[in-house]
């Protein structure tokens, strides 16, 4: 089948030189996430999200993906708060708005608590580039999170509650949900329990609530960090049609121990991921992401640095030209 990848690039609220380098390497369609805090209107206004896409439209670019959802709605309803039936309702409202104003895909995560951990962000890599790293043993004597216990179970129930209220609404206004996985995908992290660490557990969130609206971020990172093959994971996800948003990063290590690497240079073969993404049709937005900080940058944006994001994104756009030349 063709490979129909929308490639877009991760890109802050406000102007900034990486919407012009994008800009300059073809990349048009933008990631970005809805400013919060006191000082802004509510995420999901509608006001408040047109000028976030008009910003973008007028420098020439799509936005295209909402990432990830605004903490302020769903850390609530993640970890089943009283309160979460109002939350649940803003997140409704934000997917109507983003449906009336045509932005196709969100991002959300189920990682109660804390999102994305690592315990190092300036480990040596490849010619002294600077990568984050993950050490499970390093939190072995750390105390519970303010949060305290969480099981499984508790998670899944609030997973299940949730799609069964916003997915009718997602349909109705057109957009695509794709949870993320679990990063770093081991359960538990001081009490806390992870749900999404396996493909068969990303699976089960398609199955959960099925719908051609409700599917996955297939984070490759993070699924190469389960210590399983990332080609056949995108095979089994991919085949679902569900798969609306790809993390194009790679890892060395498993689940208690990894480091990230550039993207030519960890334990996944990257052309036959890419090809795998054509034998199953994909056809949606895909990013680099968790890049090394490289010589002359001062690390102070771990995995999002400059120099890394247009190395990856060359080399993002020659696997694709490569597979589609094969295609020929």
């Amino acid at each position: 089948m063709p490979l129909s990848i929308k490639l877009a690039d991760a890109l802050t609220p406000s102007r900034s030189q990486m919407w012009d380098l994008c800009l300059q390497l073809g990349v048009t369609h933008a990631v970005s996430s809805i400013p919060e805090g006191p000082e802004y209107p509510s995420p999901w206004d509608f006001d408040h999200l047109f000028r976030l896409q008009q910003r973008f439209a007028d420098a020439g670019i799509t936005l295209s993906v909402i990432e990830s959802a605004p903490a302020e709605i769903q850390e609530p309803i993640k970890l089943g708060l009283p309160d979460r039936d109002r939350h649940i309702e803003q997140f409704c409202q934000l997917l109507s708005n983003m449906g009336r104003l045509g932005i196709p895909v969100i991002c959300h995560n189920w990682m109660a608590g804390f999102t994305w951990q690592r315990t190092s962000f300036a480990i040596e890599a490849r010619g002294g580039a600077l990568v984050t790293g993950y050490d499970h043993q390093r939190l072995a004597t750390a105390p519970l999170s303010p949060w305290g216990e969480i099981s499984e179970s508790q998670l899944w129930e609030n997973m299940h509650y949730f799609l069964e209220r916003v997915v009718p609404v997602a349909e109705e206004s057109g957009v695509r949900l794709a949870v993320h996985p679990d990063d770093p995908p081991i359960s538990p992290i001081r009490g806390v329990s992870r749900i999404l660490t396996s493909p068969e557990a990303l699976k089960r969130v398609i199955d959960l609530v099925p719908s051609p609206n409700n599917g996955v971020t297939l984070c490759q990172g993070t699924v190469s960090s389960m210590g399983v093959d990332v080609v056949k994971a995108i095979h089994l996800l991919g085949s679902t049609g569900r798969v609306f948003f790809v993390h194009f990063r790679d890892v060395r290590g498993g689940p208690e121990s990894f480091v990230e690497t550039f993207q030519d240079d960890g334990q996944t073969d990257m052309a036959a991921a890419m090809r795998a993404y054509a034998d199953v049709g994909f056809d949606g937005y895909l990013r680099v992401d968790h890049v090394p900080t490289m010589a002359g940058e001062d690390n102070q944006a771990p995995g999002y640095e400059t120099l890394g994001r247009l190395y990856a994104l060359g080399y993002v756009r020659g696997l694709v030209h490569a597979i589609e030349g094969d295609q020929r």
